[in-house]
């Protein structure tokens, strides 16, 4: 009998014993194409460098309080991360995961307004089917009904404009750059109706996750929202924990849309699974109005700056730029997609195939033509998961895709280091694994 607490209580699950590349391996020697862990194993189960970096740092110093002291690992790390950060974004504070970036952006950015002397400024806006973490602040900025339900009563209130969801929401008759100046606008309509004088802060993923299956906004969105954040100064904070990190081809996801943020929020990728690490960055500006004025950010955790965990990422990140693995992730992307599309694209329960990089989602609908996705008791998402893992692959199917009831997808982040004949592997394993369960 297990003592863990594990995610589903009715589910049995095979143990881990060993990773190779792509794959991972139970105690009974079975393989699994690992495409499907929320996007974290961007280098794959066994590099060297990492794990060597873990092992070195460990014999020099495992742990010292960011009260106290920092650490070379640390300090290293966020050099590196700032050379390549976009816009202004010049400072990085550490934490351990993604919901915890997302809580210390949300307090961030509270606390600037605080210390330049704007203290109406409280309200944070973000967008329905968007998904940002787990803590009460994080999930009181994502706007995925079903995870937030039963903990409604206790979250903060923030209000949720449109998603930039071309496939299921753009009518017919509207081109795809005046559907997302349009949904765009939306915020500066709830900028408006708020109060220009009491928004902080607007959160949006550049290429939503688990909610929506890897949905990228189109050409020109994030743009005009630049434009609305600055005309009434409330800041952009994008949420990268899913999609940075070279995901989407890009190391910062943002740069895709040539937009730069105010606070960025990255996790996942960043430490590729060899150690829990996320980081909260923000710009210069930033910083420097808690600097000047109270001098502390009244937030931390133990565990932010963790020399083994900063040293692990330091060695992920200098893969990543060293081998030019996000452009790598471009490329392969487009050859998984067109793989996809080959094989899926017209099966009459998939109604998109999308994405950006080495981060793509499948769209299952009930009806093609209508877009119209299946009863929710079916719990297909669910049994494709099951279905898959049967045949040797580890994806990341939804349910909820339209409105955190209604609508099933599947997500798939396979690592950088995937080759053609794994993607054919993936694909078809997954061919076989969605005409088993519909």
């Amino acid at each position: 009998m297990s003592h863990v607490f594990p995610r589903h209580t009715k589910s049995e699950l095979p143990v881990a014993a060993g990773g190779d590349g792509c794959y991972l391996i139970d105690a009974q020697g079975n393989r699994y194409l690992d495409c499907g862990d929320a996007a974290v194993s961007c280098l794959g189960h066994s590099n060297h460098a990492v794990i060597q970096a873990v092992q070195e740092q460990v014999e020099q110093i495992a742990f010292a309080h960011t009260g106290f002291m920092t650490s070379k690992p640390a300090e290293a790390l966020a050099d590196l991360l700032i050379e390549h950060a976009p816009g202004d974004i010049d400072r990085v504070y550490f934490v351990s995961g993604g919901s915890e970036a997302t809580e210390a952006a949300i307090k961030l950015a509270r606390q600037y307004f605080l210390e330049i002397g704007q203290p109406d400024r409280r309200h944070v806006i973000a967008r329905r089917q968007s998904y940002h973490g787990n803590t009460l602040g994080a999930l009181s900025a994502g706007g995925n009904a079903w995870r937030r339900a039963q903990f409604a009563p206790m979250l903060i209130d923030m209000t949720h404009i449109a998603a930039c969801y071309e496939y299921a929401e753009k009518p017919e008759g509207e081109s795809s750059f005046d559907y997302g100046q349009r949904v765009a606008n939306e915020l500066e309509a709830e900028i408006l109706r708020l109060g220009p004088d009491t928004v902080m802060a607007f959160m949006a993923e550049p290429v939503v996750g688990a909610t929506l299956g890897a949905v990228p906004a189109v050409d020109g969105y994030f743009k005009r929202v630049r434009e609305i954040c600055d005309r009434y100064g409330v800041l952009l904070i994008l949420d990268e924990v899913m999609c940075g990190m070279g995901r989407t081809g890009h190391l910062f996801a943002c740069d895709h849309d040539g937009v730069d943020p105010d606070i960025l929020c990255i996790a996942k990728g960043l430490g590729a699974g060899y150690q829990p690490i996320g980081a909260m960055m923000c710009t210069g500006q930033i910083y420097d109005a808690i600097r000047d004025g109270s001098g502390f950010f009244q937030h931390g955790h133990t565990y932010i700056g963790h020399p083994v965990a900063t040293a692990a990422a330091l060695a992920v990140v200098r893969e990543l730029t060293d081998r030019e693995l996000p452009a790598r992730a471009a490329v392969m992307g487009e050859r998984l997609q067109s793989s996809l599309e080959a094989a899926l694209g017209q099966h009459p329960n998939v109604g998109d195939i999308r994405g950006r990089g080495l981060f793509r989602g499948i769209e299952l609908v009930a009806d093609r033509n209508t877009k119209t996705p299946f009863d929710p008791a079916l719990g297909v998402a669910g049994k494709i998961k099951k279905a898959a893992l049967a045949e040797g692959l580890i994806c990341y199917p939804m349910s909820g895709t339209r409105d955190g009831r209604k609508g099933d997808h599947v997500l798939l982040a396979p690592p950088f280091i995937i080759e053609d004949a794994q993607i054919d592997e993936l694909v078809g394993k997954l061919s076989r694994a969605i005409p088993a369960v519909i």
